[in-house]
């Protein structure tokens, strides 16, 4: 996936952490290319090293060897500028504060009026379908509705990258059916860049532009498959032939990822 419409640009990056028991070495020449607009998708064996390349672009951790570029800027420099919003596996929303509240605290940091704070929340929750929920508190919400809050909160200052870990992991799959169903109808919508961790195989391929195969540690790209799906994808489209094909190969990719 290389392009010079890139927006995230990796450049044999590595990164060791040294820990009391010695180095690991976590990311491995890891080079990546992801385009304006698309939906790239990160999958591989725990501890591979996926959830630590997003929390590089989000400047979270930093490499000890290659380079990245988020929008043209180091990544210290792109969270600065507010370059992207930033979704966890859990929904983290402050328990004290209503959902309106969570989803404004962003926009408050950042010296936002209440005006526009209150229209920005109003949007961001009409694009999550939870209007009428802003004043409800989050242990009123189920697990679903509140990582709709997480997603709506990062989407609350109009980041053009959004990045997300694993944010339907912990849900059941009915939920995360409709979830997923939901994202891409808002990605859609925003024409976001995202970034997306997950361990599954047919989130990865209903969802994705791009997916990204990682190996066990140290992490490294196996493989960077281009989907042949369209962009509009009802759930049933995980019947088709050509969902079906892109799983084997994602499958195929995890298992020489393990032989290698």
């Amino acid at each position: 996936m290389t392009d010079t419409t890139a927006v995230i640009r990796a450049s044999h990056l590595d990164l060791t952490f040294q820990t009391a028991d010695g180095p690991v070495h976590a990311l491995k020449d890891v080079s990546l290319d992801i385009e304006k607009g698309s939906f790239v998708s990160f999958i591989g064996p725990s501890g591979c090293g996926k959830t630590t390349f997003l929390r590089c672009i989000a400047a979270l951790e930093h490499p000890t060897g290659g380079s990245l570029t988020v929008n043209g800027m180091t990544p210290d420099e792109a969270r600065r500028a507010r370059a992207y919003g930033y979704v966890f596996q859990a929904a983290g929303l402050y328990p004290w504060r209503t959902i309106g509240r969570n989803i404004a605290l962003p926009l408050e940091i950042m010296g936002f009026s209440k005006a526009e704070q209150a229209e920005r929340v109003k949007r961001v929750l009409e694009l999550v379908e939870l209007s009428g929920f802003e004043k409800k508190f989050p242990w009123q919400l189920s697990g679903g509705m509140q990582q709709r809050a997480s997603i709506a909160r990062a989407l609350a200052f109009d980041a053009d990258i959004l990045l997300m870990d694993e944010p339907f992991g912990a849900l059941d799959e009915i939920v995360r059916d409709r979830l997923n169903e939901e994202l891409l109808k808002l990605w859609a919508k925003t024409e976001k860049t995202i970034g997306f961790v997950t361990h599954s195989i047919p989130e990865a391929v209903y969802l994705s532009t791009h997916i990204v195969v990682m190996s066990p540690r140290p992490g490294r790209i196996t493989d960077v498959i281009v989907s042949p799906l369209p962009k509009e994808r009802p759930l049933d489209i995980r019947d088709s032939p050509e969902f079906i094909e892109v799983a084997h190969r994602v499958r195929e990719g995890l298992r020489a990822g393990y032989e290698e």
